[in-house]
């Protein structure tokens, strides 16, 4: 036999278990990472003491300007993160929230995580070095490039390491910097090829990059969207596709619209080996 509850009781007693997984859910850790802004750091100058790029076989030149690597800081894999930090986050400018599997390969321990970044590190690093060594035509048996950066892990400095190799090596092509004297920063992960790769968190990096002078972002031209969405007043975006591309524009000899495809000025003075062709920021 049963009893009709009247409305203000039947309320309240559905009202039980929604109250319960709230409350729940507001102690409960969730499967998010907090990100913010990071470091950055200058690939033509020191870390903690050592050159970031050490070059021997070949005459290198000094530099003027700054090349920044850019990074982002997030709560590590085992940090509990409440729904109330969520809500937080969510609302300002300067975090943002992450699936925890997008910043950290999931199933994994913090050390196995720490092991796996250095690999990747290290891979983007070899990578960088056989892009931009190809990119100037230069033999990797007679070139020895060491790359040296205290406290990063993962790929996406590929790009920059890249760009500061050719700087000390070939500048722009024609005596002059890479940089034309600028802090140039950006992201992106590089292969063998020089061919441009996304890396995620680019709305809080060009924040980094604002932060530590940067007049100038480099942005893989996949993730002109998501830069776009917080870009600081004074930044320049340029999406770039490959490590020609990123090479010319840096030097200031090709400007396309921000992450658009219009080109202001031809590209000229290309590297050893390179010669004119499709512009390289529309590949």
């Amino acid at each position: 036999m049963f009893s009709r509850l009247t409305r203000p009781r039947a309320l309240a007693v559905c009202a039980v278990p929604v109250v319960a997984l709230l409350a729940t859910a507001a102690f409960a850790p969730l499967p998010y990472s907090l990100t913010q802004p990071g470091l950055t750091a200058d690939v033509l100058g020191e870390n903690k003491g050592d050159p970031v790029i050490t070059i021997t076989g070949a005459p290198v030149r000094d530099t003027t300007g700054q090349l920044r690597m850019t990074t982002i800081e997030a709560t590590s894999p085992d940090t509990p993160v409440r729904l109330g930090q969520l809500v937080d986050a969510w609302f300002s400018t300067d975090r943002a929230v992450m699936p925890r599997d997008s910043v950290y390969p999931s199933g994994r321990s913090t050390r196995e995580i720490e092991r796996y970044n250095t690999r990747q590190m290290q891979a983007s690093q070899d990578d960088a070095t056989r892009a931009a060594l190809g990119y100037l035509g230069l033999d990797g048996k007679g070139v020895e490039v060491t790359l040296k950066l205290a406290d990063v892990g993962g790929p996406s400095a590929g790009l920059l390491f890249s760009l500061g190799i050719v700087d000390k090596l070939n500048g722009d092509g024609a005596d002059g910097d890479l940089t034309g004297g600028r802090t140039i920063a950006g992201t992106g992960t590089i292969d063998p090829a020089g061919k441009v790769g996304p890396v995620g968190g680019v709305s809080l990096k060009t924040q980094a990059a604002r932060r530590d002078g940067a007049s100038v972002f480099l942005v893989p031209k996949a993730e002109c969207g998501d830069a776009k969405a917080e870009l600081p007043a004074g930044l320049r975006l340029i999406p770039v596709t490959t490590l020609k591309c990123s090479a010319c524009t840096a030097a200031g000899r090709a400007l396309p619209a921000a992450c658009g495809t219009a080109v202001r000025r031809p590209c000229s003075g290309w590297p050893p080996g390179i010669r004119g062709g499709r512009h390289p920021c529309l590949a």
